[in-house]
């Protein structure tokens, strides 16, 4: 018998960190290959790692709440054999043979980086407090003493929740513990945790809220939260909190924007929308205005391509795209996130309506996979839910624009010298100076306006 020690990978090109959520295994605990040990959050999104050995658990390196660095121990394994285990087979070839793993090679499953051992090591690992000397070659991994240890981990079962639920839950002062799910499988849901907040008071404990969420973060639910939570609360600015005020201050501080806006009527949007909802072969789709936003957003671009660009200070070249990864602003548990649709371009009415209802419901549901928010050219972002007539947005890095939608409410428009009851929307582009000027923006935002006040003509021609 030997040991083995799982790295934490890097599950999103580049992302040099993550933090652990929730542990799926115990010390002690017998895996198989491919089984759940643990969720853990990046900048971009909660992923669920799975077993790349087949052995016994032996130590745990850290405690849920904890930053581990990529590349650093995670887990260390009792195998049987050599350290390298069983492992997933990498062979694209169907041989049910294990690849041959080459001596002091760590074997891994797909999609499973190990740490590269002639790389240099610059980092300052924040939980030991030590820097590494530049030019100083990692030839091992370290192994820091166990954090957690057999007697630390307790023994009956975690709750059954998702990630969000288990945030949310965090943020409320709520003990899963204490609940009894009512989702598929005993699941505890959101409105389970609802309940409880609405309930004894002994479901509710005294923890301060230590972490955001996207209506807790800065809003309390009710005026209890206000009269009856911490006088000051401190929130940890990490995961998406983190990235979000990053890329901001990045945007902000590196491109000049600027911005145009319209008004539209969009009575023609909304009677259309109401129409199709009515199709019987229609039943089940998800059309919303978001739906024909986002069509008009990618007709502008192949009208005018520039619109879709951005911009590389480095090479000193403006890269304008013929494609269109379209990303979606996304209100989550876990705060502001921007998924994209790839090729969104390509995706006529029911295929796009489908794609962003599917896109939203993975990013509130915390499952929006790292790959889904990288590569985004065009976006949308969408205050009209929440009442707002119209904002300034900020540009996502390395993007050229982002159009905001406001909320569609009835007001006095006039039509044929006739003051007249309409739908109206304003429509707000937000533009990056440096590559697209005032002429650009101001064409991409009419023909987005005409498209929107009458959709049905670009609909049927694509």
């Amino acid at each position: 018998m030997s040991e083995a020690t799982f790295l934490l990978p890097d599950v999103g090109e580049g992302l040099t960190e993550a933090e652990i959520v929730e542990w799926k295994v115990q010390v002690g605990d017998v895996v198989t290959l491919n089984q759940a040990l643990v969720d853990i959050e990046t900048a971009k999104a909660v992923v669920e790692l799975p077993s790349p050995y087949a052995g016994t658990v032996v130590t745990l390196h850290g405690q849920v709440g904890d930053v581990i660095d990529v590349h650093q121990p995670l887990i260390t394994f009792e195998v049987g054999g050599d350290a390298t285990a069983t492992t997933a087979s990498t062979s694209v070839a169907s041989s049910t043979q294990e690849p041959a793993v080459g001596e002091g090679r760590q074997a891994v499953l797909i999609g499973y980086g190990v740490a590269n051992e002639e790389a240099v090591v610059t980092r300052q690992h924040r939980r030991t407090g030590t820097t590494a000397v530049a030019g100083t070659v990692a030839t091992t991994a370290p192994q820091p003493e166990p954090v957690i240890g057999a007697t630390d981990v307790r023994a009956a079962p975690a709750p059954r929740s998702t990630p969000p639920v288990r945030l949310y839950a965090k943020q409320h002062g709520v003990d899963l513990e204490s609940l009894s799910g009512s989702g598929r499988d005993g699941l505890i849901t959101r409105d389970d945790v609802d309940r409880a907040m609405q309930g004894s008071g002994s479901a509710r404990s005294s923890a301060p809220i230590t972490g955001p969420t996207a209506t807790s973060r800065f809003v309390g639910r009710d005026l209890e939260s206000w009269s009856t939570g911490p006088k000051e609360e401190r929130i940890p600015v990490k995961g998406v909190l983190r990235s979000m005020a990053e890329a901001m201050v990045q945007s902000a501080f590196s491109a000049p924007h600027a911005a145009a806006w319209v008004r539209v009527d969009a009575t023609r949007t909304i009677d259309l929308l109401a129409s199709l909802k009515e199709q019987p072969n229609l039943a089940g789709v998800r059309l919303s205005p978001l739906t024909i936003m986002a069509l008009a957003v990618c007709d502008a671009a192949r009208h005018y391509p520039g619109i879709n660009s951005s911009f590389d200070a480095a090479a000193g070249e403006v890269i304008v795209r013929r494609t269109v990864n379209l990303g979606i602003a996304a209100n989550t548990p876990r705060g502001l996130i921007v998924p994209n649709l790839k090729r969104a371009d390509q995706l006529e009415l029911v295929a796009m309506a489908s794609a962003l209802t599917a896109l939203v419901d993975k990013a509130r549901q915390g499952t929006t996979t790292p790959a889904e928010m990288l590569g985004t050219t065009l976006t949308i972002t969408n205050v009209g839910p929440f009442g707002v007539d119209a904002a300034i947005p900020i540009l996502p890095p390395g993007t050229g624009a982002i159009l905001c939608v406001g909320q569609i409410a009835k007001a006095p428009w006039v039509v044929d010298d006739e003051v007249v009851v309409r739908h109206v929307v304003e429509l707000t582009l937000a533009f990056d100076h440096r590559q697209i000027d005032g002429a650009m923006a101001s064409a991409v935002l009419a023909h987005i306006g005409r498209f929107v006040n009458d959709p049905a003509p670009a609909i049927i021609a694509g």
